[in-house]
């Protein structure tokens, strides 16, 4: 009589205790994504720019915030200042050699969780063919259920850096001061869980 107890209060143990968390693929919703940046023009102003066209994907184990791997990939002709002519030169040879360098990467290395709300991302950024490190500061807006639409899990993200544009090559502007060096990047947007 004790035998037969056994296995059932084995089973009602396995079916109450919660099931361990798996790494999962989110794929990042072009629709709601959006890298900007800023870099100092002439001194008179922080310019605003976008890039339009970008795709990434990540593998993440959310409860236990541990990052598999990610990518993203973003399309260097994409980007736009809302000044055709401003646009066509930070496509050129000067700037982004969009023409030549088609794809700027980045490759996620190592996710550091700094609490319930983000952490510290490092990885390797390649621009103008070349490829050096880059550090994110990353907060984690929400994590749940999408509340309309294609109603998946997802993950509402914020990310920033700031880069010294001349360690990738690009020093156009930087000796007389016409253009910063610096280039603080801003990342907004949803992943979903796959």
């Amino acid at each position: 009589m004790g035998f037969t107890r056994f296995p059932a209060t084995l089973l009602a143990l396995l079916v109450s205790a919660p099931l361990a968390a798996a790494p999962a693929t989110y794929r990042i919703d072009p629709e709601h994504f959006f890298i900007a940046f800023l870099i100092e023009h002439v001194g008179y102003e922080r310019l605003i720019g976008q890039f339009t066209q970008a795709s990434g994907e990540f593998v993440y184990d959310e409860q236990a915030k541990q990052l598999q791997s990610g990518s993203v990939e973003v399309r260097a002709a994409s980007v736009t200042t809302h000044h055709d002519g401003r646009d066509a030169h930070v496509r050129s040879g000067d700037f982004l050699d969009a023409g030549k360098q088609p794809l700027i990467r980045f490759v996620a290395r190592e996710y550091r969780s700094g609490g319930k709300s983000g952490g510290i991302l490092r990885g390797d950024l390649t621009l103008l063919g070349q490829t050096h490190p880059v550090e994110l500061k990353v907060r984690l807006n929400k994590a749940a259920q999408y509340p309309f639409g294609h109603r998946k899990h997802t993950l509402g993200i914020s990310a920033s850096a700031k880069i010294q544009r001349s360690r990738w090559g690009m020093t156009y502007g930087v000796a007389n001061g016409m253009v910063g060096d610096e280039v603080e990047l801003l990342f907004e947007f949803e992943a979903l869980r796959q």
